[in-house]
């Protein structure tokens, strides 16, 4: 009887396993594009906010348009905890004088003006254009959910981790494809944990880097170098941990 080959297609990675990542990393990479091409109109929204002026300080067409940073005294009518289909926030109602009716706000986390805030206090509302962005109580201020910038953060911050990760499965799935092909053994759990660990920090980096500035080219560098340094750290770590004798690390 001949003697078993060396290589067993049992041992070989499965054609699941390699399906199963070159699909999930398509989608993240796709669901990443679709956030990007999106990202443009919040972007130039958060640009014009930063660079808008107090409406004390000029005039004109600014001010009747609400180009300006505007600023209007308001009484607090209630606040409360609620929750929309999205998340649960925190919602003051106010009342602006003047006749007008009351509105409600959805203020932004638990934050220094909402844990305060006590039917019939004095707030300072912040307005520029149609939206409300921030509410001031004295020395304290507090940013709103619609507060030009926040939709930009968030979908940065998301594309960038998707594009990450999603990257790393397709490429784990074109290395994978190739172990099949030669017919290695399957990979070694260091294999695909290290890289994918290495891709959570990455993705991590970029997220805190888009939510601690919105300097977009600060953004991108500290990303691309997060990328470059868990990169560079999880082959060296998959080295020292065995390397691999058959194909190349993911």
């Amino acid at each position: 009887m001949d003697p078993a080959p060396s290589s067993s297609p049992r041992g070989r990675p499965s054609l699941m396993g390699v399906t199963f990542a070159a699909v999930v990393g398509s989608a993240m990479v796709l669901a990443a594009a679709v956030l990007f091409a999106l990202l443009p109109g919040p972007l130039s929204e958060a640009r014009e906010f930063r660079t808008a002026r107090p409406c004390a300080e000029i005039g004109g067409s600014a001010v009747e348009n609400g180009d300006c940073l505007a600023e209007w005294p308001a009484t607090v009518v209630s606040t409360g905890t609620g929750r929309t289909r999205r998340a649960a926030g925190n919602w003051v109602t106010l009342a602006p004088g003047a006749g007008e009716p009351p509105f409600r706000l959805r203020m932004r986390g638990y934050g220094p003006v909402w844990e305060k805030l006590t039917p019939g206090d004095q707030v300072t509302v912040f307005t520029w254009r149609d939206k409300v962005w921030g509410l001031g109580a004295g020395e304290l201020h507090q940013a709103t959910t619609v507060k030009p910038g926040n939709t930009a953060t968030a979908r940065l911050a998301v594309g960038l981790a998707l594009l990450i990760v999603g990257a790393v499965f397709l490429r784990g799935a074109g290395w994978l494809h190739r172990r099949r092909a030669i017919g290695a053994p399957p990979a070694r759990t260091s294999q695909v944990v290290v890289p994918m660990a290495a891709a959570f920090l990455a993705a991590g980096i970029a997220v805190t880097a888009a939510v601690a500035t919105d300097r977009l080219w600060l953004v991108l560098l500290t990303t691309a170098a997060g990328c470059a340094a868990a990169w560079t750290a999880s082959v060296l770590l998959v080295r020292r941990l065995g390397g691999e004798r058959t194909g190349s690390a993911p």
